[in-house]
């Protein structure tokens, strides 16, 4: 049950952060936060990530609700297991990603990515994730981890 609370937590945050950043900046516009460390500005993912696959919008949406699907069936099979607490948590936060993004992509028509590294290097600095984004990243790394060890 805890996991599932987690999952929802993180949509019900994220869809509410999306929603304000799509009502309340402009595309384009930047506010400096957290002590200049971060960048939020208001960014519409036609495609995948780094706009991989824009051109290509509809494959992308379809790829993400089967991944998310797949996913969901695997974090099902999972949690019926003793252990693997690392891999239960990893696709908990896995999920809730998965499922703000895929949302985005079957509602919306776009994911809204909304925060940037306010750091020296330019490259970097005008990549766009939202927290679903980080989620997915780490939620991923923590699923591996969480795979391979004995638990």
């Amino acid at each position: 049950m805890k996991y599932l609370a987690v999952i929802l937590g993180i949509f019900g945050l994220e869809t509410g952060i999306k929603n304000y950043i799509e009502k309340n900046k402009e595309e384009g516009s930047e506010d400096l936060r957290c002590g200049n460390a971060l960048i939020i500005r208001k960014h519409h993912n036609r495609g995948a990530f780094l706009n991989a696959g824009q051109e290509r919008q509809r494959v992308v949406m379809i790829i993400s609700v089967l991944l998310a699907a797949l996913l969901t069936v695997l974090y099902v099979i999972t949690l019926g297991h003793a252990g693997k607490g690392l891999l239960k948590w990893g696709l908990t936060l896995l999920l809730g990603g998965a499922y703000t993004n895929t949302y985005d992509r079957v509602v919306r028509k776009f994911v809204v990515d909304y925060v940037s590294f306010n750091v020296p290097f330019r490259w970097l600095r005008r990549i766009i994730f939202n927290i679903g984004d980080f989620c997915i990243m780490i939620g991923a790394l923590m699923s591996v981890l969480g795979y391979c060890s004995a638990e």
